[in-house]
């Protein structure tokens, strides 16, 4: 037997589980959400409050979870990245253009959108990044909904346009929202960033010393004035893969750093984005009135998440066809291309996330935002749903 057989049969195998456990951490992720708003708007709301504001330590359980817990999912989004440029979607330029630029569309025309309605509003700009993310979880949750009609080509685009929408999101919170830098701290993190380099450069692939390393680099980089989450992302990047710089047999083993994804995604699909989810996505309704629903901030996020992101990514899906640059992926055409735009019209996790960082200290933005979030995710869920399981044909294409 060669050993590309065993290879595209591992890769297989692991994409099928992939998709099995991303649609699974879908439906819980909604389940937690749909709990902390019943949480939040019945006899529970003091003790949702209360939970939300448990002291452990020196900080509350919403710090541990927002700063703590949320590193280790953006560590698990740093080795996808990197695992995909490296030996998956976007390792070649085919395989990379499609998504990378309706990526890119899909995250520039919600921004204007939202800019459009609030540009007269200083603090309320500050959340311009907030409908620009995808929530992969969610989506592909969506996705199990319509069962084999979808095909494969469709989860595989809509994959990796969520990835590339998390790396697009985790340089726009690095240059974006940091904030009063303390360079000692930055010049440390670096130090020890070089230092896992080095470690990578001379095939070290025990991931003890990385994930040490890395839990310096979260001290460091929380004490620095950039976001605490981003030292997941570096530590990510630093964890050896497949490729020419190591001595790892991908057909016999895994690497590093599919063993490290491997160890970590059920944990974060079904322990830290559940318990965010839950934290985060408590929103009291009764707060709200018929006008807050048109207020330009909660409109904003919601224009550019159900309309936004479709039309950045169908169009330059389109154009892109025009040009002969890229094609669909077998068994999508155009009406199955919509209706994946308006899924990735589903920001949830990261865009809440981003609102957090936002609004920090603005607490009435802060529930606008939230209320445009969690009203044009479900809105572009429906829609999206609705639209596939009335085009895609009664058996998948691919």
């Amino acid at each position: 037997m060669t050993p590309a057989i065993p290879i595209l049969a591992r890769a297989q195998h692991a994409l099928t589980e992939f998709f099995r456990l991303e649609a699974a951490a879908g439906i819980v992720l909604m389940l937690a959400a749909a709990l902390a708003l019943v949480c939040a708007n019945s006899s529970l709301a003091e003790t949702y409050q209360a939970f939300r504001h448990l002291a452990l330590g020196s900080q509350l359980l919403e710090w541990w979870v927002n700063d703590g817990l949320m590193a280790v999912f953006f560590l698990l989004v740093s080795l996808e990245i990197k695992r995909e440029v490296v030996s998956g979607q976007l390792s070649s330029r085919s395989q990379l253009v499609l998504p990378v630029v309706c990526a890119a569309a899909g995250v520039a025309l919600p921004a204007l959108l939202y800019a459009a309605l609030n540009h007269a509003d200083a603090g309320a700009m500050r959340g311009w990044a907030v409908p620009t993310a995808t929530d992969i979880a969610f989506a592909l949750g969506v996705l199990a909904l319509l069962g084999t009609r979808v095909p494969l080509g469709m989860k595989l685009l809509l994959s990796t346009i969520a990835v590339t929408d998390d790396l697009i999101a985790i340089l726009i919170i690095a240059v974006f929202y940091s904030q009063g830098l303390q360079w000692p701290m930055l010049a440390g993190a670096a130090l020890v960033t070089v230092a896992m380099w080095l470690l990578n450069q001379r095939k070290v692939t025990r991931l003890a010393p990385y994930l040490v390393l890395g839990a310096v680099l979260w001290f460091l980089v929380l004490k620095s004035g950039v976001h605490a989450t981003l030292a997941g992302v570096v530590t990510g990047l630093m964890i050896p893969h497949v490729d020419k710089a190591n001595a790892i047999d991908d057909a016999v083993e895994y690497s590093p750093l599919e063993t490290l994804e491997h160890a970590l995604h059920p944990w974060v699909a079904f322990v830290i984005l559940p318990l965010f989810a839950f934290v985060n996505a408590g929103l009291a309704l009764g707060k709200f009135t018929a006008e807050d629903l048109h207020a330009p901030l909660p409109l904003g996020i919601a224009l550019g998440l159900v309309l936004g992101k479709p039309l950045g990514i169908v169009g330059a899906a389109l154009l892109l066809r025009a040009l002969k640059i890229a094609r669909f992926p077998e068994g999508m055409d155009l009406r199955a291309m919509l209706g994946l735009g308006l899924l990735c019209g589903i920001g949830f996790t990261m865009s809440l996330f981003i609102a957090g960082l936002a609004f920090a200290g603005q607490p009435l933005h802060y529930n606008e935002s939230v209320l445009g979030v969690l009203g044009a995710s479900v809105l572009a869920a429906l829609l999206g749903c609705a639209w596939l399981w009335g085009v895609l044909p009664r058996k998948a294409a691919g």
